[in-house]
């Protein structure tokens, strides 16, 4: 497999790295108007006098529906980042990202701000969500730490993208080459706007995104000097995925609703955190399924025959092709070995910080991050890895506005784990151990200490 990826890893850099004509802007013109993505079929540049989103949105150059609901009401960021944006896409057949009216798959976003530091950070998207997803939450803290930034899309996008590809799997595994394609490119364009290559480069996301960044670690580590993981989902090639967890869920709550015995232990046994329970009806109604449905016809499209994505809220005993009824573990082989070509193994090469709250609903923290720290302490890479289980947080910070008494963001975390990634890396200053973080004394939209 590594020889694989080490051979795709290569045809990447020789689609990215061949030379691009650039000209010399004229005197006063913006700097990013020679710039072109090496390996980009499109390039639009802008030279923006606020790369954060307190300039972006009003520029136009960043989508806030892309990013809604995944920070807490009154979060404050950062401002004044005067530098370029590039905007564009890499050659993809596939069109669910229609931002721009561009209607065109492997969007990215590279912003390479004024004053730079010499490093880089690369994101991936949450979800089905698009290249803009992660600008409040992690591109406006490390441009203004000076870092310049690069996000895709991941190559497809919305709640079809199960569509995408040949055979099950295609679809998430093009995430993988889509975050090293544009890794490459960003350094690249990167040198070539600075005079220089970046020092350091970082891999960041959350949730769907944190999961590559862990996958990218394994995998691809000589593009990364280290990973910010925000409570990304652990893929399996058995037990514990996403595909193990769900199906229970959406099984035990209706009884639950229902009031029969032994529903909340039905629920705690699939992962779900008992304090969490405030928050089940809004994951039930708007997220258990869809996520389930999504995943099981990306990697398993017989289950429901010639039907897609099977029957959403179906009731349980249904049978085949109900969402509810879907028992990953019976599963044939070959759904196993589709998962499995996805799968995590804890073999990290880069240093990784993970954070992800303990009231985390939709990817319960027990059968997700706590098993990849296991994972990793198995596979012998425990000094490279620091988890730190954040009380009271849970998937999206949003959610704290609806529930102020019972969840914390984990915006700030998040953020101090990233200063911290960069100390351990940059100076040597080792990050906390791993350890479970209280809930802090103060403001808790934006103070954390790990």
């Amino acid at each position: 497999m590594i020889r694989h990826l080490a051979a795709t890893t290569a045809a990447l850099l020789l689609a990215t790295l061949v030379p691009a004509a650039t000209a010399a802007p004229p005197p006063g013109a913006c700097p990013g108007e020679g710039l072109r993505v090496p390996g980009a079929e499109k390039t639009v540049a802008a030279c923006l006098g606020d790369l954060t989103t307190a300039g972006t949105v009003a520029s136009g150059h960043t989508d806030p529906a892309d990013w809604a609901g995944l920070v807490a009401p009154g979060t404050r960021g950062p401002s004044g980042v005067p530098g370029v944006q590039l905007d564009g896409y890499f050659p993809d057949s596939s069109r669910t990202n229609g931002t721009h009216g561009w209607d065109h798959d492997s969007q990215f976003v590279i912003r390479l701000p004024e004053h730079w530091n010499g490093g880089l950070v690369v994101a991936g998207p949450p979800g089905v969500r698009e290249q803009y997803a992660n600008d409040r939450t992690i591109a406006d803290h490390v441009l203004a730490r000076g870092y310049a930034f690069a996000a895709t899309d991941k190559g497809n996008t919305g709640p079809a993208l199960y569509r995408d590809g040949v055979r099950p799997g295609d679809a998430i595994a093009e995430w993988h080459r889509r975050l090293a394609q544009l890794t490459v490119a960003a350094q690249r364009v990167a040198a070539r706007h600075y005079g220089r290559a970046p020092r350091r480069t970082y891999a960041a996301g959350m949730s769907m995104g944190g999961y590559l960044v862990r996958w990218q670690l394994e995998n691809v580590p000589w593009l990364y000097d280290g990973g910010l993981d925000w409570e990304g989902v652990l893929l399996t090639r058995d037990a514990p995925n996403l595909l193990t967890t769900l199906p229970p869920a959406l099984r035990a709550y209706p009884r639950l609703r229902a009031g029969e015995p032994g529903a909340r232990e039905a629920m705690a046994a699939a992962g779900y955190p008992p304090e969490s329970e405030p928050l089940w009806d809004t994951h039930y109604t708007a997220q258990w399924d869809t996520l389930q449905r999504l995943l099981r016809e990306e990697v398993d499209p017989g289950y429901d025959g010639a039907a897609e994505a099977g029957t959403p809220f179906c009731p349980e005993g249904t049978g085949r092709g109900c969402d509810t009824d879907y028992d990953y573990a019976a599963r044939p082989r070959a759904v196993h070995d589709t998962v499995g070509r996805l799968a995590l193994t804890g073999r990290i090469a880069r240093p990784l910080l993970t954070v992800h709250g303990t009231l985390d609903a939709l990817v319960p923290i027990g059968p997700g991050s706590d098993t990849y720290a296991r994972l990793v302490d198995n596979a012998r890479r425990g000094p490279l890895h620091r988890s730190y289980r954040i009380t009271g947080g849970t998937h999206t910070d949003g959610l704290y506005g609806a529930h102020p008494g019972l969840v914390r963001p984990l915006l700030p975390c998040a953020r101090d784990a990233f200063d911290a990634l960069t100390a351990w890396v940059e100076s040597g200053t080792a990050p906390p151990r791993s350890r479970t973080v209280p809930r802090p004394a103060g403001d808790p939209v934006h103070t954390c200490a790990l």
